[in-house]
Parts: structure tokens; C-alpha cells; sequence
């Protein structure tokens, strides 16, 4: 197990709490803060491993098509250029 996988499983359920509700709100702005702020505290590696192992699971399938596209409707928010 990663040390990102490790720190992941010990994220409090009270820190995701706010995003899925976010989420369950549509309000797109509220979870980027959320998600934001959980990035600068826990970094960018736990982020992915809580996001694709704990709170993407536990959405219904209108909450993650709603979260899609807001990803989608986004766009392309950087690019890195691969050389």
C-alpha cells in the first residue's frame, strides 16, 4: 500500500462530508473550493485516492453524470506540454 492509498483510508468521513453535499447541491463552485482546500492540506496524490476510492463510489448515477458535466462544460482548465 502507497503512503497516498495509507493516508487516504485515515481522511475523517466529516472532510468529505462538505463535498458530497456540495455535489448533492449542484453548486460546482463550492465543491472546487472543497477540493481546493483538501488538495493544499492533504495533496494532490491522497486527493485522487480519496476521490476515485470513497466519494466517487458513494455517488448515485444522476450525481455523477451532474459532476461530469460540470467537468466537461469546464473545459480544459490547463495544458501541459509534453515534449
Amino acid at each position: 500500500m502507497t503512503e497516498a492509498q495509507l493516508t487516504a483510508t485515515q481522511i475523517p468521513v466529516n472532510e468529505l462530508i462538505g463535498m458530497l453535499t456540495a455535489i448533492g447541491n449542484q453548486d460546482y463552485s463550492r465543491f472546487q473550493e472543497l477540493e481546493t482546500v483538501f488538495v493544499s492540506q492533504h495533496g494532490e496524490e491522497v486527493w485522487q485516492e480519496v476521490f476515485n476510492f470513497r466519494l466517487l463510489p458513494a455517488l448515485d448515477k444522476p450525481a455523477s453524470q451532474w459532476l461530469l458535466n460540470q467537468w466537461l462544460s469546464a473545459g480544459i482548465n490547463s495544458i501541459k506540454k509534453i515534449e
